[in-house]
């Protein structure tokens, strides 16, 4: 399998009749997905998600694909094409419409409902297209057939772009459900009619590479969840995905199923769900949804609350209901379904959030003992399946971790792709497919862009890196007057810390080391720079020996 590797250039100018790939996000890791392809000068691009940031990124909100890449190219820009309606696929479209607001978003109904809906709050009029499965459109040199797969939000899409350099075929996030709660499946024959004229380079969804056979239906979560609601003599909370309208439709049935009203908790899931009803892909029992402002008023079991926050959010509805800062509150006998699997790098956040429920007395139902979820993509089964049915001449992997992407590629392997053309790549590689073979040629700057409140790519790595040190090891501020003409000291040095488990009384040890570097410092005629650094190293070495921490310090010298 090819691999790509740290020493990569640039990649060289790209050449007459090829077809560049550049992924911006989505490989290496589970979120951001983001792809752009060039041919003859001309930009076409694969979906713009977001990635959701994990306890080393404090403060983070979101993090975005580095669009640095483009930023200078995107009146070339021929559109911006959407699988479906999931975050980590379409969350970053605000901040990319920012910097052109008329790129052609193009994407099915549901997805280009919830994109439009997400784009108003950012006050930005979309020029949509809306396509359906079997549909072909075209967009400059990029020639588009769109194919129905299933996956865990209805009207997904993959999407073949043919060039004149060849066809590239990318599956978007799916699975192969053959009893799916909409009956729509996956469409194989389509797969395989696209496989007979020619995929030149076939890029997977990786997720579930490493997990063997087949994804559960669907169809087999609706008895636990009638068997959870029987067993519940009081409240019932659910926490999914805001977008998750197959389960939320799976709620709602056993609810009515029940005798039970369902109230909506959480802006996005209340906003989602809303226009999913409108277009017709959730179906809403007579009677069965009210207000949240009415629950108090319904005796405990006939109440089913269904809010986001399943992968621990700290800010989202169920993070805040454990922590007892939500107006609605968990207590002993009610019941909590975590209707979801654990993204990779959220089990610390999900389990907090597990215990706190627990500790409230209330009994957690989740997917490590009960089966109340069932991911939305492919297991390795169901992946060989489709490259035999696909037999493209070029594999590349996406969306997934490092050490899904490899699973995923060899299992590539097993159905007889060449391993030399299989490309594990990761954000920033370039590929090149020229005469049917795909191959790296470079690499481009592609880092993590935060979004930090109001501020946009404008937090650092060394920001982070400093919010870290603020919240594990602690703060010391030393400050000091000094006379810059008679190189005397006026006032302190004085020394406060926060953050720093010791009494402050253990720092006066320091204080007298500090005067002699000042005065050591006055005495040679240095700036105050120099005497800020030497106060610096003085508490540095003193944190360290006496405390064994290594806290932020801040040193300030005024001269008077």
């Amino acid at each position: 399998m090819s691999l790509s590797t740290p020493e990569l250039l640039p990649p060289p100018p790209l050449e007459p009749g090829t077809l560049r790939i550049v992924p911006l996000g989505g490989l290496g890791e589970v979120g951001r997905n983001m792809s752009v392809l060039e041919y003859e000068g001309r930009l076409f691009i694969i979906d713009c998600g977001v990635l959701f940031p994990e306890e080393h990124q404090p403060g983070v909100d979101l993090i975005l694909p580095d669009f640095d890449y483009i930023a200078h190219r995107l009146g070339d820009v021929e559109a911006l094409v959407l699988t479906h309606g999931h975050e980590d696929h379409i969350g970053a479209v605000p901040y990319l419409l920012r910097l052109r607001p008329d790129i052609p978003v193009v994407g099915s109904t549901l997805t280009l409902a919830f994109v439009t809906a997400k784009l108003k709050e950012h006050r930005i009029n979309p020029r949509t297209v809306v396509v359906k499965e079997g549909e072909t459109h075209k967009f400059g040199a990029f020639e588009c057939e769109f194919v129905a797969v299933n996956h865990s939000i209805p009207d997904a899409l993959a999407v073949a772009v043919t060039t004149p350099a060849g066809t590239v075929l990318n599956t978007g996030d799916f699975k192969m459900d053959q009893l799916p709660l909409d009956g729509r499946i996956t469409d194989l024959r389509s797969f395989a009619r696209l496989g007979e004229r020619g995929v030149d380079l076939f890029m997977v969804d990786s997720t579930n590479a490493e997990v063997p056979g087949f994804v559960t239906p669907e169809r087999e979560i609706g008895p636990v969840l009638d068997q959870v609601f029987a067993e519940s003599s009081k409240r019932i909370i659910v926490a999914s995905f805001a977008s998750h309208v197959h389960r939320v439709q799976q709620v709602l049935d056993a609810s009515y199923a029940h005798g039970r009203k369902v109230a909506l908790v959480g802006r996005s899931m209340i906003r989602n769900m809303k226009i999913a009803a409108d277009l017709g892909y959730l179906r809403v029992p007579e009677d069965v949804l009210v207000d949240l402002r009415y629950v108090e008023n319904l005796p405990d079991d006939e109440i089913v609350l269904m809010c986001t926050g399943s992968q621990g959010e700290p800010m989202a509805a169920l993070s805040r209901i454990a922590n007892g800062n939500h107006k609605v509150s968990v207590g002993p006998g009610d019941t909590v379904v975590l209707a979801s699997s654990l993204i990779p790098g959220n089990e610390n956040a999900v389990f907090r959030v597990i215990n706190g429920l627990t500790k409230l007395g209330a009994r957690v139902v989740h997917s490590g003992n009960a089966k109340v979820h069932v991911s939305g993509h492919s297991g390795a089964g169901e992946l060989l399946y489709c490259y035999n049915i696909v037999r493209p001449r070029n594999v590349m992997p996406i969306h997934g971790e490092t050490r899904h992407l490899v699973a995923n590629g060899a299992l590539a392997v097993k159905t007889g792709v060449p391993p030399e053309r299989v490309v594990i790549a990761e954000d920033g590689i370039v590929v090149d497919l020229k005469d049917s073979k795909a191959q790296i040629v470079g690499a481009v700057p592609c880092g993590l862009v935060y979004v930090d409140g109001s501020s946009v790519g404008k937090l650092t790595d060394s920001e982070l890196q400093d919010r870290r040190v603020l919240g594990e090891e602690g703060f010391i501020s030393v400050f000091a007057v000094v006379d810059s003409k008679t190189r005397e000291i006026v006032a302190g040095p004085i020394v406060q810390a926060r953050g720093v488990a010791e009494d402050d009384s253990v720092l006066e040890g320091v204080v007298d080391q500090i005067r002699e570097s000042l005065l050591s410092g006055l005495a040679e005629n240095v700036g105050r720079h120099q005497l800020q650094q030497g106060m610096r190293r003085v508490v540095g070495r003193f944190a360290s020996g006496r405390l064994r921490r290594r806290p932020m310090i801040l040193p300030v010298v005024v001269e008077a």
